[in-house]
């Protein structure tokens, strides 16, 4: 049987010792019963209550484990599968999630970039090519870890997009500890507290991506007239054309939500920008999410977390438990529904917000339990982020109050 024809295979397992040496311990002891042979990739993932020992995990991994590609990062909460075959989150206490894959006939080189290194925007592909080590004409997929307190975040996910155009990337920002700021980037041998850290994966391997935002539309799509940077200072009306201020539309959009919705908007409204210049009819998921930092009510301007510019379609958005819930059980559903047993998943990732999770639903394992009752016992793992590295549309964005699963199968 040759190496691409054998199956891929995932095995992942999770402990909430508070001693370092006895979490490595029971999860290594734990794949090493569900997996044969040797691993080719390993995505480990530790909770922000190990802060001080970081510097131990590698070392500890490696001494009992071999594994020649291995990434992973700090969470403020670490999700990996429970001794029932059903994946748990695992929030604000000690925890050490460990995934292991066979990945045959697939090519993988693991890299640390530094903010330093990065090329100005304006460089060629070439440059960020370089940075990776990865021809694009192998056409790889990514799993990106950043570092939280790196402004360059986006600016690397716009230079990976530039010279990488359509490949799958996912990933998330490392939390940091709520006292020091210190994160951790696992990286081979390696700890990083800085950059970004990642796994090209190219062959015959498919990662597919999800990227529930939790929000629901309200009202009809409007078009940007007018806007400086990240202000918008006019919108035009769909049904008629006519221009008027952001203040004043949504005091007209007001008028027409139910008195629960106008609550909501009070704490919880943001505005989701169009990624189809082209697409006539836009769904729930042709919006990427961005916040709504002010209004000035003097010009009825509105300030919103992303730059824009005139001619983007626009329609503001309604986030709470219920539309979260509602939203990641469609995708979901979605992507079950296509689905064949020749493309079913080998193994899957998790990268939700801190923003969500149990302080959210009012209720334990929730995301992580709606990928299991929508794809069975698939093993995953993940953590909660700083931000979340997903697409809309063909491009990569750093999301928050969002979950991204990168789902992995044989072609």
């Amino acid at each position: 049987m040759s190496a691409t024809s054998q199956p891929m295979r995932w095995a992942n397992a999770i402990s909430t010792r508070a001693s370092l040496e006895g979490a490595v311990q029971e999860v290594v002891d734990q794949v090493s019963r569900q997996f044969e042979g040797d691993p080719d990739l390993g995505l480990v993932f530790i909770s922000s209550s190990f802060t001080s020992e970081f510097s131990r995990l590698l070392p500890l991994l490696h001494e009992r484990l071999a594994i020649p590609v291995l990434i992973g990062c700090s969470g403020g909460g670490v999700v990996g599968m429970g001794p029932d075959n059903a994946p748990i989150e695992v929030e604000d206490n000690p925890a050490l999630s460990l995934t292991v894959a066979a990945l045959p006939g697939v090519g993988l080189r693991s890299f640390h970039i530094s903010s330093d290194d990065l090329p100005d925007l304006d460089s060629p592909p070439g440059a960020w090519v370089d940075l990776v080590g990865v021809a694009p004409d192998q056409d790889p997929q990514f799993i990106l870890l950043g570092d939280p307190l790196s402004s360059s975040v986006t600016d690397l996910l716009q230079g990976l997009d530039f010279a990488y155009p359509g490949a799958a990337k996912v990933g998330g920002v490392a939390s940091v500890d709520g006292f020091n700021r210190n994160c951790g980037l696992f990286c081979d041998r390696t700890l990083h507290d800085e950059g970004m850290i990642g796994v090209a994966l190219w062959g015959p391997v498919v990662l597919d991506t999800i990227v529930a935002q939790g929000c629901r539309p309200i009202g009809p799509d409007y078009r940007v007239t007018q806007a400086e940077r990240n202000i918008v200072l006019a919108l035009s009306d769909p049904t008629d054309g006519a221009e008027q201020p952001p203040l004043v539309v949504l005091q007209e959009l007001f008028q027409t939500l139910s008195e629960a919705d106008r609550k909501l908007a009070q704490s919880s409204l943001f505005i989701g920008v169009a990624q189809d210049s082209f697409k006539l009819s836009l769904d729930q998921g042709d919006f990427l999410i961005r916040t709504l930092l002010g209004v000035d009510p003097k010009v009825g301007a509105i300030a919103v977390g992303d730059r824009l510019r005139p001619g983007q379609r626009v329609r503001f958005h309604l986030r709470d438990a219920h539309t979260s819930a509602e939203d990641l059980d469609q995708l979901l559903g979605r992507y079950q529904a296509q689905m064949t047993a020749a493309s079913a998943p080998a193994g899957a990732l998790m990268f939700t917000c801190m923003g969500r999770g149990e302080g959210l639903y009012q209720q334990a394992n929730f995301d992580s339990g709606l990928f299991h009752q929508h794809l069975g016992p698939v093993p995953l793992s993940g953590f909660f982020c700083g931000g979340e590295i997903g697409p809309v549309g063909k491009t990569t964005f750093l999301h928050g109050y969002t979950s991204v699963f990168g789902i992995c199968r044989q072609p």
